[in-house]
């Protein structure tokens, strides 16, 4: 009797597709609440600079259709995108799940380190929208897969040959900031994007990196630092010259690498003086997309589904 077919849900924040699209979308981010216009203008100012829209569907699509081509040969696995916080909503990919037949489902969130603040808050929605209908096995965490760390420190290598003399580079790690409340609750997030930092340098050789953050909320509370552009006027006034941004926390372009790296981290370079690069996005890197599916793969077979 041939196994039980499995449903891969491949889940990303969402983002919104054109302009116009901008402020609903910061309302669903919002949970519902309205946002003061002002605010809205500045972020459809800085999608603007970045063409108008968010690509983060379209990229997410592709690394969908590249985990499907690499799980085909299984003949078991169909691969779905859904969103957190735009079209296609999770919610609503779940439906089209059962709608489907599968009963069972691996999901696994297009980030790849563990907080309940983030990736909890996926697994929140798709448990609600699983109860009593599906099966799913959620990958909390995938920052240590053999796949990525390789994938990453092929783009750090690439990218070091940019500066006249790669070794002076000041190599600065980055993910998205999150509240300092995080720690109190014991979250390891912060431990395990030095882990990822520290096997990705490994692997390059490096001998020098930092771990920073970017692209926090808009709140007074304090949040997860220290800050990327700190780190870079920190190190610039004591005279180095070249940085590398390595986007660890992110696995395709959005706004916060072609905005707040691309743009606001690049004017924060041409003040301070110094050449910034960064790493290319993984986007839907073959090895990438492989060790998704080998992900996908691995997480059926532990729930003896394959």
């Amino acid at each position: 009797m041939p196994a039980e077919p499995v449903a891969v849900l491949l889940m990303a924040y969402g983002g919104p597709g054109s302009l116009d699209e901008v402020e609903p979308y910061l309302r669903d981010v919002r949970g519902g609440r309205a946002t003061a216009p002002e605010f809205v203008r500045e972020i459809k100012q800085r999608y603007a600079r970045i063409g108008g829209r968010s690509p983060i569907r379209k990229l997410t699509e592709a690394q969908a259709a590249g985990v499907r081509q690499a799980l085909a040969e299984d003949g078991r696995f169909a691969v779905y995108v859904g969103m957190r916080h735009w079209h296609p909503y999770i919610r609503d990919v779940v439906e089209q799940i059962v709608a489907d037949g599968h009963r069972r489902l691996v999901g696994i969130v297009l980030a790849p380190h563990y907080s309940a603040m983030s990736v909890g808050a996926y697994e929140k929605q798709l448990l609600e929208a699983a109860a009593g209908r599906l099966d799913a096995a959620l990958v909390p965490r995938w920052g240590d897969h053999p796949g990525f760390l390789e994938a990453v420190a092929r783009r750090v290598a690439q990218a070091l040959q940019r500066f006249p003399t790669p070794g002076a580079a000041q190599v600065l790690f980055t993910a998205h900031s999150l509240p300092e409340r995080i720690l109190a609750t014991g979250d390891h997030y912060p431990d395990e994007l030095r882990a990822t930092a520290a096997a990705v340098a490994q692997r390059v050789g490096l001998t020098s990196w930092r771990v920073a953050f970017q692209s926090a909320g808009a709140t007074a509370e304090p949040w997860l630092g220290p800050e990327a552009g700190a780190v870079m006027t920190e190190l610039a006034g004591q005279g180095h010259r070249a940085f590398l941004i390595v986007p660890i926390g992110f696995v395709c372009d959005h706004v916060e690498i072609l905005y707040d790296v691309d743009v606001v981290y690049r004017e924060l370079a041409g003040r301070l003086g110094v050449q910034l690069e960064r790493t290319a996005s993984l986007n839907d890197d073959p090895r990438l997309v492989s060790a998704l599916a080998e992900i996908a793969r691995s997480t059926a077979a532990a729930r003896g589904w394959t």
